[in-house]
C-alpha cells in the first residue's frame, strides 16, 4: 500500500471511527480526542502495517488500544490523587478541629442510614459519591447506564424520605 493509499483508506474512516469513539468515550470532544489521536498513531506506525491485512481492523484496534490505555491511566492517576489526599488528610489531623457532636451524630446517622440500604441500590449509590462517573460505575458493576441512574436515584429519595420521616 502506498503513502497515499493508506493516507486515503485512514481518511475515508474518519466518519467510522468518529462514531465508535463516541460509543466508547460517551463524549463528542472525547470521541474527536479519541480519533486524533488513533490518526496520529496509525500515521506514525504506517511501517507496521502488513500488506494484505485488513486495514479496517489494524485501525479499529488502534483506537480501541488507545482508549484502554487512556481509561488505565486515568484510574491510576485518580488512585494515587486518593492516596495522596489521604497522606494530607493524616498529616494535617492533628491540626484538625472537630465538628460539634450533634453534627458528628448526624453524620453517623447517615452512614448508618446507607449502610442499611439493600446493596443493590447502595453500591452504585457509594461509588457515586465516591466520585465515579456513572460511566465508570457501569464498567465496574457491568450494569447499564439506565439502570446505574435510576439506582442512585432510588437511593436518594429512600435516604431523603427516612430523614424527612425522622425530622417528623
Amino acid at each position: 500500500m502506498t503513502k497515499f493509499q493508506f493516507n486515503e483508506s485512514l481518511i475515508n474512516l474518519e466518519d467510522r471511527l468518529y462514531y465508535y469513539a463516541l460509543s466508547l468515550t460517551a463524549n463528542q470532544d472525547s470521541a474527536a480526542d479519541l480519533v486524533q489521536e488513533t490518526f496520529l498513531k496509525a500515521l506514525n506506525f504506517q511501517s507496521k502495517f502488513k500488506k494484505d491485512t485488513n486495514f479496517k481492523a489494524w485501525v479499529y484496534t488502534i483506537m480501541k488500544n488507545t482508549f484502554i490505555n487512556n481509561y488505565r491511566k486515568k484510574v491510576k492517576n485518580r488512585m494515587m490523587m486518593e492516596s495522596s489526599t489521604n497522606d494530607y488528610l493524616l498529616s494535617i489531623a492533628k491540626n484538625k478541629v472537630f465538628a460539634a457532636p450533634d453534627a458528628q451524630q448526624e453524620m453517623k446517622e447517615i452512614y448508618k442510614a446507607i449502610e442499611l440500604l439493600p446493596e443493590n441500590i447502595r453500591t452504585p449509590f457509594v461509588l457515586f459519591q465516591k466520585g465515579y462517573k456513572y460511566t465508570e460505575i457501569c464498567d465496574i458493576l457491568g450494569l447499564p447506564m439506565g439502570t446505574v441512574k435510576s439506582r442512585i436515584f432510588l437511593s436518594r429519595k429512600k435516604l431523603e424520605n427516612q430523614f424527612r420521616m425522622n425530622r417528623m
